[in-house]
Parts: structure tokens; C-alpha cells; sequence
């Protein structure tokens, strides 16, 4: 609780330092007070479970610093640069796109996350969406070809083909992206909408082929899907696709024991930055569980499949489609669509809801998703 003049005072002893003082103005409230450039700079402090001045939100008031420190050197020693850094992209030759149509300038969502827990949604059909991200270890923008500076949520990420640039350089980037498959690094973990746009199928190939592989020798495999196969060779599956993509090798001769091809299958879908049933549709299908009435609940539930993305929801009918067939052997497999819903439930969706506890409560109406989408497959989709 000290004065503005008593806090220049302190801080003059060195560029960087900085205290928290309660506002003499509005009492209650509290003051960042920051030494920059030989000059101490005031700032209002909020705090709403993370700490800010502006948009930006931090664990600790240091790190809150730091970054500051970072965007004031460098938007005082580089304001000029900055200001053409759009001038001259470098965009046209990376591979993102065609550049086929006219750039698009809408206003971009700004939603931070950490990257750990970042729950992206997809944007619409033909329409990318990018989205505030904080990058671990040094970025350039892919736009002008610019270091991104600041600790946390230093530029934008395209949500369906990964473009990272600067925030002021996304109003640039055009919205009709087409990932080139040099830029597609892996199979697994990547957005499903970039896959297949990358290797221009309906379908991620790694789907196709495991489904092939296991209708072709495993149908009558007593607890298909719910027995788990080797953990370690699973991931040996899936280092073949990052690795080989198409040309992967599932076969018998190399695995045996189909649960490793079932093991893969469901992998894949868990490791999928957004599921298969996205964040946005989730509610919707949840929704759909809870009804009970049979006609008004396949009804929301056709609703439901139409807001999912095309490649998600061409992936999600091949697939049940596929569940339908396993249950057609369930004399032999023991997999009827109950088991197969309490199987793939949590596979195929993950609540967009951070509270564990509503995540948890809402596992019944997962499974339960699961199970009409096989039985009524042939009707809804």
C-alpha cells in the first residue's frame, strides 16, 4: 500500500523489477507496476483463477512479467518491422493451400489454452479456423517467415492443417486451406480433417485398412475390441502408419493376434487431437442419450451426425457400419452393441467439460451413443 511516486522510487534501481501495489484510486483493486525503458509503467491486475492485464492469462504473476518484458522490448525496439511484417508473406510457398480464392478477413477466435489441455473445435466445412496457441520452444510464423515472440500464446494455430503465424498476420492467411502432405508429419494425432484433405481420401487410411484387416480374419474372435492386445506391438502398428502411411504392413504375417489390429483401430481414434464426435457436436449427442422417446431421440441424434464435419462423419458411418457387422457374429465373438458402446463410448467422444466429475457422469450416455449409432445405423446415416 504505497504511492505511485514511493513505487518509482523503488523500481528505479533496476529495468525489469516490478511490485504489486494497491490502486490509490480505486481502493480495493490492485496495480502491476512494471520498470521498462528507464519509465515505470502502471497496469490494472486482474485475476480470475490465472492472473492478466489484457488477454493473455498466466499461472504466476511472473510469468506474467517475463512475457510482458518480451512484448514491450520487442514492440518498442521493433514497432517499425512489425508493421510490415505482412508485406511480404512468404505464405504462397510453404504448401497450406492453393490460394485459390480471395483471402478471408474474419475476426479470428481467441480462445487460450495450454497445449496440454486445448480442446480445439473444428471449424466448418471449407472453412479453417485458427486459434490462439502457446508454442513450446522457439516458433517463426509461416506467414512472414517472422520469430513469434512472448512466453505464452505467441500466435495463432490453423485448427485443420496446423499453420502457425502471428496473430496480426492470421487476418492475412486465406481461410480455404488444403494442407500439403509434405507438411503432414504423422497418422496418429493428427487432426482427422487434415489427413484426409492431405492424402485427398473420405476416409483416414488407417481406418480403412485396420477395419479390412480385421473383417477379413477376425469377426469371429471372441471378445473383439474388448480384449486388448499387446501394448507394445500396438505401438509398433502405430509407428508403421506414421511411418509408411498406406504402405504399412498389418498383415497376418506380421500380426498374429488380430486384438493388436483392434488395439491400433481404437489407438488411433483416442489419440485424435479432436474426436471423432467433436466438442462442438458432444452436447447434441449427449442430449440425444437422455431422450426417451424413441422417435424424438433418433431425431436428435440425426441432428446431432448433421453438425459433425463431413470427414468425421463419413469416418463415423464407415465405422458403425463396421460395429454393425461385428454384431451380426456375436454368437461366436460375444459382442453385441451394449459391449461394443461401453467399448468405443469414451474412444469416440471425451467431454468438452474440464470438471472430472461431469466428465464422469456423463460415461453412461457415451456408451449409450455408441449403441444406437450400431443399431441404428442403417436408418441414420
Amino acid at each position: 500500500m504505497i504511492s505511485r511516486e514511493e513505487t518509482d522510487q523503488l523500481l528505479s534501481v533496476a529495468e525489469g523489477s516490478y511490485l504489486i501495489r494497491e490502486s490509490q484510486r480505486q481502493p480495493g483493486t490492485y496495480t502491476l507496476a512494471l520498470r521498462f525503458g528507464s519509465q515505470t509503467r502502471n497496469f490494472r491486475l486482474y485475476y480470475d483463477g490465472k492472473h492478466f492485464v489484457g488477454e493473455k492469462r498466466f499461472e504466476s504473476i511472473h510469468d506474467l512479467v517475463t512475457d510482458g518484458l518480451i512484448t514491450l522490448y520487442i514492440e518498442t525496439k521493433a514497432a517499425e518491422y512489425i508493421a510490415k511484417m505482412t508485406i511480404n508473406p512468404i505464405y504462397e510457398h510453404i504448401g497450406y493451400t492453393t490460394l485459390n480464392r480471395e483471402p478471408a478477413y474474419k475476426q479470428h477466435m481467441a480462445v487460450l489454452k495450454e497445449t496440454h489441455d486445448e480442446k480445439e473445435a473444428t471449424g466448418q466445412d471449407g472453412v479453417s479456423e485458427k486459434r490462439v496457441h502457446t508454442f513450446r520452444g522457439p516458433h517463426w510464423c509461416e506467414y512472414c517467415a517472422n520469430f513469434m515472440w512472448g512466453l505464452i500464446a505467441q500466435g495463432v494455430k490453423c485448427a485443420d492443417c496446423g499453420l502457425n503465424v502471428h496473430k496480426q498476420c492470421s487476418k492475412m492467411v486465406p481461410n480455404d486451406c488444403k494442407p500439403d502432405l509434405k507438411h503432414v508429419k504423422k497418422v496418429y494425432s493428427c487432426d482427422l480433417t487434415t489427413l484426409v484433405k492431405a492424402h485427398t481420401t473420405t476416409r483416414p487410411m488407417v481406418v480403412d485398412m485396420c477395419i479390412r484387416e480385421i473383417e477379413s480374419r477376425g469377426l469371429n474372435s471372441e471378445g473383439l475390441y474388448r480384449v486388448s492386445g499387446f501394448s507394445d506391438l500396438i505401438e509398433d502398428v502405430k509407428m508403421a502408419f506414421d511411418r509408411d502411411g498406406e504402405k504399412a504392413d498389418i498383415s497376418v504375417n506380421m500380426y498374429e493376434d488380430i486384438n493388436i489390429i483392434t488395439g491400433a483401430l481404437k489407438l488411433y481414434f483416442r489419440d485424435l487431437p479432436i474426436p471423432l464426435i467433436t466438442y462442438d457436436a458432444y452436447p447434441k449427442f449427449i442430449e440425444s442419450a437422455k431422450i426417451m422417446d424413441p422417435d424424438e431421440q433418433l431425431e436428435t441424434l440425426h441432428e446431432a451426425l448433421r453438425s459433425l464435419p463431413p470427414a468425421h462423419c463419413e469416418t463415423l458411418r464407415y465405422l458403425m457400419a463396421h460395429l454393425k457387422r461385428v454384431t451380426l457374429h456375436e454368437k461366436e465373438n460375444l459382442m453385441n452393441a451394449e459391449n461394443l458402446g461401453i467399448v468405443f463410448g469414451p474412444t469416440l467422444m471425451r467431454s468438452p467439460e474440464l470438471d472430472p466429475m461431469a466428465a464422469l457422469n456423463d460415461i453412461r450416455y457415451q456408451r449409450l451413443v455408441v449403441e444406437l449409432l450400431i443399431k441404428n445405423e442403417d436408418i441414420l446415416f
